[in-house]
């Protein structure tokens, strides 16, 4: 038997709770660390008031705690290349270099690698004034789509029938991709890669508007679910084939080999799969619900991809359960939220089944858990089915009190009807 691992997350959110509770469930890990950590991660790991962001600060924490792997949460430490400091310093690390990372960093050139691919995705124009831009949205025509080239926390997009909303958000951005609208539901389909071999993960879909029924603007995400019922059975094997394998070979040919989690956002439309974006990184908060039925250990499978061994690895196991998970967001979200008030009840979610994996929260004054961020929390249930699986999660969530928080009540209800989510 090796050795256990040791292993860093880097992140303060929900996304980096999901992995400590799934790496400190795996028998193959010893210990996890997480930087900096959360009052979640806490309870599961040991938590270092390091800045993620900081790749000298960042290496010299996992030589000095001699960890075998570093797991980079967050987008944003990418895309400063903090997992070319950590490879630079002897340590494995999941997650891609700075310059595979501009997948997610600019929709430009994710659109330049999967033309390239021949991977199926809307047509597009990058745009560098509100000429060209006013131009792209009369040619394309209504309901308007246009994203900021860069990173945006996954609130970058608009998708309006409105021409004078489309341009005022373009306004705010240095360069945007304005493209033609997809139809149909979306999609997130995620997939571990060491640069050659990749291993896709189950679907799931994310509720992104704030409010139920899909109204309000969107947000970082209110909830997710997996799998799903509607979807077409040979999705995950038509994706990896049309899409998750030709962009990692593209990636290797341009001399930037992409390793680790490839995230595709895609719509299912009338004419097929196409991909409305790509992400560096786990999604959040599909993560949750997904990490919730996995039942490969999952350190074995970052450090695989992270040390180009993934190949080697069997294709992965899930549970047979349904998961849902729904976040409690504090007032106010997703503009300025309400910060520094108490959460009560987390002692007693357990008791329902559910589970707590905490985003937005800090310890306040008094030693207690605060909110500290417009996501606070997702509660995840898991059941025999979709139905079952939304009733142990908001039986968790009536446990749970902060001061003017909200959340949506329909996440998953559609489909655990036997209906499409059309979102």
């Amino acid at each position: 038997m090796p050795d256990p691992l040791r292993v860093l997350v880097l992140g303060s959110g929900g996304r980096e709770h999901a992995l400590a509770l799934a790496l400190a469930r795996d028998p193959g890990v010893g210990e996890v660390h997480v930087a900096p950590g959360n009052p979640g991660t806490a309870e599961v790991a040991t938590n270092h008031a390091v800045d993620p962001l900081d790749g000298a600060a960042v290496s010299g924490l996992a030589r000095r705690l001699g960890v075998d792997l570093v797991v980079v949460g967050p987008e944003a430490p990418l895309v400063l290349g903090v997992a070319d400091a950590v490879r630079a310093a002897g340590v494995a690390c999941f997650g891609p270099s700075a310059a595979a990372a501009q997948l997610e960093g600019s929709k430009a050139f994710a659109k330049d690698v999967m033309d390239i691919a021949g991977v199926p995705t809307a047509a597009a124009r990058l745009c560098r004034d509100l000429d060209a831009v006013a131009a792209a949205l009369d040619h394309f025509g209504p309901p308007y789509v246009v994203k900021d080239d860069g990173l945006a926390a996954g609130k970058g997009v608009v998708v309006t029938d409105d021409r004078e909303a489309a341009l005022a958000h373009a306004a705010g951005c240095e360069r945007v991709v304005v493209e033609e609208f997809l139809d149909g539901p979306e999609v997130s389909l995620f997939a571990l890669t060491d640069g050659r071999s990749v291993r896709a993960m189950q679907p799931a879909q994310d509720f992104k508007r704030v409010g139920d029924g899909d109204a309000g603007p969107n947000t970082g995400g209110m909830g997710a679910y997996t799998p799903l019922p509607w979807a077409p059975p040979d999705l995950v094997e038509e994706v990896t084939r049309r899409v998750l394998e030709p962009t990692v070979r593209e990636m290797a040919r341009r001399g930037v080999p992409f390793s680790g989690l490839l995230y595709a956002g895609l719509a299912l439309t009338a004419a097929g799969v196409r991909v409305v974006e790509f992400n560096a990184r786990f999604g959040d908060p599909e993560t949750q619900p997904l990490l919730a039925r996995l039942r490969t250990p999952l350190g074995r499978l970052l450090h695989a991809a992270a040390t180009g061994t993934l190949g080697e690895e069997p294709e992965l196991e899930w549970s047979d359960d349904a998961a849902v998970g729904v976040v409690l967001a504090a007032r106010g979200y997703p503009g300025t939220p309400t910060l520094g008030d108490a959460v009560t009840g987390l002692d007693t979610v357990a008791a329902t089944g559910a589970s707590v994996v905490q985003a937005g929260t800090a310890y306040g004054p008094d030693g207690a858990v605060v909110s500290s961020g417009g996501r606070v929390l997702t509660v995840v249930g898991t059941g025999a089915d979709l139905a079952a699986a939304r009733a142990v999660a908001y039986a968790g969530l009536e446990r749970l009190g902060l001061e003017g928080s909200f959340h949506r009540h329909d996440i998953a209800e559609a489909a655990a009807l036997g209906q499409q989510e059309d979102r």
